[in-house]
């Protein structure tokens, strides 16, 4: 059975109060939380990349789309 864990991932340095001074990596238990975490973590999310995902499959589940990166349609 796969574990319920989530990593986030960033292209620019995240900061924030929820996340620990000491970590360079956290690995949260609960989706839900690290999505908030990551969200909270970004100065401006329509600008900078970040994604959650599942540590076992390696499923990305909740992505920014910074303006710069949208691709057309």
């Amino acid at each position: 059975m796969a574990s319920s864990q989530y990593r986030i991932e960033s292209s620019s340095p995240l900061r924030g109060s929820l996340l620990p001074k000491n970590s360079s990596q956290q690995i949260y238990n609960d989706r839900g939380l690290a999505v908030a975490v990551a969200v909270k973590s970004l100065a401006d999310p329509t600008r900078q990349h970040i994604r959650v995902v599942h540590v076992d499959t390696g499923e990305v589940v909740f992505e920014t789309d910074p303006v710069g990166d949208r691709h057309p349609a």
